[in-house]
């Protein structure tokens, strides 16, 4: 029988950790038991950087879509008119950035599901989940929105109307980000919920 000697070569990480303990004992100490919610938030960050990237392209071509399309104007000037609640150039923002959500939130089930959560979710998609996950995204959208409209308001009036617009948005993604990575871990992605559910 031929056997091959084990590969015992360390990794990157346990170098890097090694001497993270050698050189700062108390702050690796504090740190280390917090390690894989600070790997999970790097890798939703990553995720999100794509996801944004994403969520930016659709939401600035839904944008142009709606401003130069006379026949996308025209039901938004209307709702404008009637409600008397918002300009036409905010609900085309609100309008927008709902129609980028909607694709983001469902590129961003999929990424987390194969990469940051991929423990919990077993690699697999699951309708059920993604229901949570487009649910508990609500909450995010809603602050993604808010942040949006407020900002692309409150930045000062030197900037170009795009440049302010993409600001805003730059904003409202920080915003968002800080909600949905709080509602993953939390409730949909949460640890033992779908080690059980992969079974059915």
């Amino acid at each position: 029988m031929n056997l091959k000697p084990m590969n015992l070569k360390p990794t990157f990480l346990t170098v890097l950790m090694d001497r993270l303990r050698a050189t700062f004992p108390r702050a690796v100490a504090m740190i280390e038991p917090h390690f894989g919610m600070l790997r999970k938030s790097i890798s939703f960050a990553l995720v999100g950087v794509v996801n944004a990237l994403i969520d930016t392209a659709v939401f600035l071509l839904a944008r142009w879509y709606l401003k130069s399309s006379e026949t996308a104007l025209r039901p938004l000037d209307a709702f404008a008119q009637w409600c008397a609640c918002a300009s036409k150039d905010t609900l085309v923002l609100v309008t927008a950035n709902t129609m980028s959500w909607l694709v983001a939130v469902s590129c961003s089930y999929a990424m987390n599901s194969f990469f940051t959560f991929a423990a919990e979710s077993g690699r697999r998609l699951r309708w059920r989940d993604y229901g949570a996950f487009v649910a508990s995204g609500i909450l995010g959208a809603v602050a993604n929105t808010t942040t949006l409209v407020i900002a692309a308001h409150l930045l000062p009036d030197f900037l170009v109307e795009d440049a302010r617009v993409l600001a805003a948005k730059g904003c409202a993604i920080v915003a968002g980000f800080a909600v949905n990575f709080s509602m993953s871990h939390f409730v949909v992605f949460r640890a033992g919920r779908n080690v059980a559910g992969a079974a059915r």
